[in-house]
């Protein structure tokens, strides 16, 4: 299986090492150069630079023949081009694009693009903290 994964900042290296582990074919996309170190010396995938909103660095990356596409760049607006070009123009059905932004990731997500919000689930996370560690206590208050 192919992966190319955009943005190889702390999220897409540890995507892109954690894929590469399993046997996938990996390549990293990032505008510079130094990204690469997060991948660590031992890293055997593919490295392009270039920004990901520039199809012939997706071209050169391999996206045509990639099964699947992560794109987690700094930069919303920046994750959405890129995953909207991924999956539309170049037909990977698997484009999976990190939104900070929850109500711009409902958005996107009703009209077809797959996407994962790190706000939405800490929010999620942090809630339920709260009601496990509170509710408890005013049950047993109750008692």
């Amino acid at each position: 299986m192919k992966l190319i994964v955009i943005g190889c900042g702390r999220v897409g290296s540890t995507i892109a090492k954690r894929f590469a582990a399993e046997g996938w074919d990996v390549t990293a996309v990032d505008e510079k150069e130094a990204a690469l170190n997060r991948l660590g010396e031992d890293w055997t995938g593919g490295f392009v630079v270039g920004h990901g909103m520039d199809t012939a660095v997706l071209r050169k990356a391999g996206i045509e023949d990639a099964d699947s596409v992560v794109v987690s760049t700094d930069g919303d607006n920046t994750n959405l081009v890129i995953g909207q070009v991924a999956q539309k123009r170049f037909g990977i059905d698997c484009t999976v694009v990190r939104i900070l932004d929850p109500a711009r990731a409902e958005f996107y997500t009703s009209r077809g693009l797959r996407t994962v919000c790190p706000t939405s689930t800490a929010i999620d996370a942090l809630s339920d903290a709260v009601r496990t560690c509170v509710i408890p206590q005013r049950e047993e208050a109750t008692v």
